[in-house]
């Protein structure tokens, strides 16, 4: 394995502060952005929104980190990382903006973390694994019975979502490792990416807004609430948390989403809807992932990673 790059006055500073702290900041903004998101569908449609937090995320990071001129100093398996997750990030965040349009933003929480759990119970057969998966999919299940028969759509999307959702997780995993200012620099040329590959399809849904101020400026707040805030947090926790203390944390999401849709969006969950909720937290809680039997240290390796590995070999 090379050997980390030394480390910036900067990631100095941000090793201070406690990773779960980060996480803390990430698990609200992570769903804090898209409750105003779907405000601002009364003026912008669903696309053009996602569009709006993609590019004015890629315009923030373009100027704090010029990620550009990293470009040529990443070797060849991090380039292949920066193209695949800029296109996981432009179509999970759109399939996200359709799911949440018709769905409640609680339900769509709590279905994307059903493909974590599964890439767990493949990887590691354990009984335990085996438990988490059974509790997690009877969640989902009690979820998609309240709602599959007059949204079908929105729960298609909300599935892909949750299938992006987690390679979002493996490729993330992937460039924290490297260090926090060097993940960071990969996840802010993966947004650039995103933007380019984003814009097809929803810039012209986005039309409009770019002639109303308001519209303009609450759709760079959604990408700046959405996808810098969280994602700059999500980097600097995940290479210093162990994978199971952050599947631990992760699995708090659910409930995050939850309490935000009834503050912001007033979705008040019915109490099948809390069940189902109930239950993915629980399975995303118990689950367990492969560690390095040689290295009980090292952050777990999932399934995917290793294909992942395997693709881009």
């Amino acid at each position: 394995m090379a050997p980390s790059p030394p480390r910036t006055p900067w990631e100095e500073r941000t090793k201070r502060v406690p990773p779960h702290a980060y996480f803390v900041v990430s698990a609200v903004f992570h769903y804090l952005g898209p409750a105003f998101a779907v405000l601002l569908f009364a003026r912008v449609d669903v696309l053009g929104v996602a569009w709006l937090r993609i590019a004015s995320a890629a315009v923030v990071f373009a100027a704090w980190r010029r990620p550009w001129r990293e470009w040529r100093a990443f070797p060849r398996d991090a380039q292949r990382t920066v193209m695949a997750w800029g296109c996981v990030l432009a179509v999970m965040n759109s399939c996200f903006y359709v799911a949440i349009d018709r769905l409640p933003l609680s339900t769509v929480a709590a279905i994307e973390f059903i493909g974590p759990i599964g890439l767990a119970a493949v990887g590691v057969r354990s009984p335990r694994n085996a438990l988490a998966l059974v509790i997690a999919g009877c969640g989902v299940y009690t979820l998609t019975g309240i709602r599959l028969v007059g949204e079908p759509i929105g729960f298609a999307f909300a599935f892909a979502n949750a299938a992006l959702f987690t390679l979002y997780i493996v490729l993330g995993h992937r460039a924290a490792q490297r260090g926090a200012a060097s993940g960071i620099d990969t996840l802010s040329l993966s947004m650039l990416v995103a933007a380019i590959v984003a814009t097809p399809l929803g810039l012209w849904d986005a039309g409009g807004a770019l002639l109303d101020p308001v519209a303009l400026a609450a759709g760079v707040g959604v990408g700046i609430s959405s996808s810098v805030i969280p994602y700059v947090s999500d980097q600097l926790a995940l290479g210093r948390l162990p994978r199971a203390t952050y599947a631990l944390f992760v699995s708090l999401l659910p409930a995050t989403a939850t309490v935000i849709g009834i503050v912001v969006l007033r979705q008040i969950p019915s109490p099948q809807e809390l069940v189902g909720i109930g239950l993915v937290v629980a399975g995303v809680a118990i689950h367990q992932e492969r560690r390095d039997a040689g290295r009980p240290d090292e952050p777990a390796v999932t399934t995917a990673e290793r294909a992942y590995g395997r693709c881009v070999a």
